[in-house]
């Protein structure tokens, strides 16, 4: 865990993503990546400077299987108070909707209601499990498909609700995060999202990994890139 919490330190310091007396609600999805994160914010209340509070949210997404009971026990154990909220987001976007591109109307709807929730917790902070490769393959979607150079930024003021979005893994690589789940044995819940595996993001993931064999350090060159304020200014300290 040292490895993990050390970048969560380190974005902390660098975005002034927690603030003294802030309530956080990490967004569990159930996968690896959300659980790590609720995880390390559990350790993490125990040497943050500015103390916060930290509760969890998940959506039910309305589609079965989705057996939570494992997060919930995860929750009690790390002592984090946990709310799950149902939803009939698949059945819009999949069934009256029939998008055939459904993760951009999913990510939007799930923020919605992500955001609802966080009011109803009393949250001011909204922590999502993005990491590292999560960032470069959204940069490559953005220029590959949409022809402009973007990706998340590590804090974001959502200014119609007044949450602030922050992703506390920004710097933290992917393979971190599949060792220490598997080390830990987080209880993964299986996406029961039929579109799972098969986006553009996935092909993002392979062509990062393609580059790599070819740079092995191009994960890294392209994290600098996004750090490099003066040049680029994606990744602004002021955001």
């Amino acid at each position: 865990m040292k490895e993990v919490l050390g970048c969560i330190r380190r974005c902390d310091k660098d975005f002034g993503l927690i603030q003294a007396g802030d309530t956080v609600c990490v967004g569990v999805s159930g996968g690896k990546d959300s659980l790590l994160l609720l995880y390390a914010m559990a350790l993490y209340r125990r040497f943050c400077p500015n103390k916060y509070n930290l509760v969890a949210a998940t959506l039910h997404m309305g589609r079965e299987p989705f057996d939570l009971a494992p997060v919930q026990a995860l929750c009690d154990q790390l002592e984090v108070p946990y709310v799950v909220k149902h939803t009939q987001i698949a059945q819009i976007v999949f069934e009256e909707r029939k998008e055939q591109n459904p993760c951009s109307l999913c990510a939007k709807m799930r923020r919605g209601a992500l955001i609802d929730l966080c009011r109803e917790m009393g949250a001011n902070k909204l922590a999502l499990g993005h990491h590292r490769d999560d960032a470069l393959e959204t940069l490559l979607l953005s220029m590959l498909y949409e022809g402009r150079i973007h990706t998340f930024h590590p804090k974001t003021f959502l200014s119609r609700s007044g949450i602030t979005q922050i992703r506390p893994m920004a710097y933290l690589p992917e393979k971190h995060i599949i060792h220490m789940a598997a080390e830990l044995k987080l209880p993964v819940v299986k996406s029961p999202c039929p579109a799972n595996g098969f986006t553009c993001r996935e092909t993002m993931k392979e062509l990062l990994d393609h580059i790599c064999k070819t740079i092995p350090n191009a994960r890294e060159l392209m994290l600098s890139a996004l750090q490099n304020e003066a040049q680029y200014g994606l990744w602004n300290h002021d955001k």
